[in-house]
């Protein structure tokens, strides 16, 4: 077998530590089944200068060359005036990077994927995959930036040789398309879950950013409604954000603190303990891609509860395996409280939850992946 020389290009912000480069741990575990197929790992990224945080793990692999890229927004007028004198940089970084591989990676969406994606057509016979995290789903409205990403990707003639790795199935995908998913627990961690009755209360674990587009006040207005409901229920929501202050101070005032815990992030070991004791998981967003809680919830026997966006109606069978939030507070309080009252119904859902959920482990995942890697 040849030796390949992989470069991803991705925004991820990343940090340097004890000669170690580490990043978003569900990222970079992911990157770290890609890397055991490659002799060599050119990453083009951010780089900072800050603490190592519980959700940053490290990449596993003996020959990186990490080539630093500055960030980049265009959010406002100063970033813009500011990205305009990065762009040249970054475009030639990423370029060089390209050339230098055998196989290209794309991570998007993401202003460095978005670069990466006009880059990449200077190379139409280099073999290439782009993995698009977000809401593939056409109808979908979407900054501009997304737009672009996915027009460039699907487009044929501007996108050769390349296969975009996406989540859900979609009218008018092209041939560069590849419906796909992403695992977090391997066959090993297929232990058997009892979840505990009722008969002490409700557990509901959320976990994601605490970011507005994650939308977790509404899983607090949530549960404070099924608390004023006469419900049992508590919420443990895992993650932090800009938003967190704002969540802290909405639960003081309506004293919800013997209800609604936020933990901030924590490492992979706590969240599967969590799952493993909650009864729920939920996560009302306004986009996702392929939604990793709903998934992880699910392997650990728990009932999710997502909004009706990207793939997660397809997850969660269009209700059969979870339920699907109508973001009107009077009616998702009805159908939780509804599963509450009839455990049988709860341990049936949880079970299919759990049954669907396991068909997609890290091992699964590891076999597909070598298929794209490995010709």
């Amino acid at each position: 077998m040849n030796s390949v020389k992989f470069v991803i290009i991705t925004h991820v912000s990343h940090v340097y530590k004890n000669n170690e480069y580490l990043g978003y741990s569900p990222y970079v575990q992911e990157m770290n089944i890609w890397l055991k197929y490659v002799d060599e790992v050119i990453i083009v990224a951010p780089l900072r200068n800050r603490e190592i945080t519980p959700i940053d793990i490290s990449y596993q692999h003996d020959r990186i060359n990490f080539k630093v890229v500055p960030d980049f927004s265009f959010i406002n007028l100063k970033n813009i005036i500011t990205s305009i004198f990065k762009l040249p940089v970054i475009f030639w970084k990423i370029f060089w990077a390209m050339k230098e591989a055998d196989h290209i990676h794309l991570r998007c969406p993401g202003n460095m994927g978005l670069i990466g994606c006009f880059v990449q057509i200077l190379f139409p016979n280099k073999i290439k995959t782009a993995k698009y995290a977000g809401n593939w789903d056409s109808k979908n409205k979407q900054p501009w930036s997304y737009q672009m990403q996915k027009w460039i990707l699907n487009n044929t003639f501007l996108t050769r040789n390349m296969k975009v790795l996406v989540y859900g199935y979609w009218e008018n995908q092209s041939k560069n398309t590849k419906s796909f998913f992403t695992a977090t627990y391997s066959e090993l961690e297929k232990t058997n879950v009892e979840k505990a009755d009722f008969t002490n209360g409700t557990k509901v674990v959320f976990v994601g950013s605490l970011v507005s587009g994650k939308n977790p006040l509404y899983a607090i207005k949530l549960i404070e409604r099924l608390v004023t409901a006469g419900y049992n229920v508590t919420l443990d929501l895992y993650g932090d954000g800009v938003e967190r202050d704002s969540l802290e101070g909405y639960i003081k005032m309506y004293k919800l603190h013997e209800y609604i815990i936020i933990k901030g992030n924590q490492n992979r070991e706590a969240l599967k303990a969590a799952y493993q004791k909650s009864h729920f998981v939920i996560l009302p967003s306004k986009s996702e891609g392929w939604p990793k809680a709903i998934a992880e919830g699910m392997f650990w026997g728990c009932i999710p509860i997502a909004t009706k966006v990207s793939c997660v109606p397809y997850m969660l069978d269009f209700g059969k395996r979870g339920t699907l939030l109508d973001l009107n507070l009077d009616k998702d309080t009805e159908q939780i409280g509804d599963l509450i009252m009839n455990q049988r119904a709860y341990i049936e859902k949880s079970k299919i939850a759990m049954e669907w959920s396991r068909n997609f482990t890290t091992d699964v995942f590891e076999k597909e992946i070598e298929k794209l890697l490995i010709k």
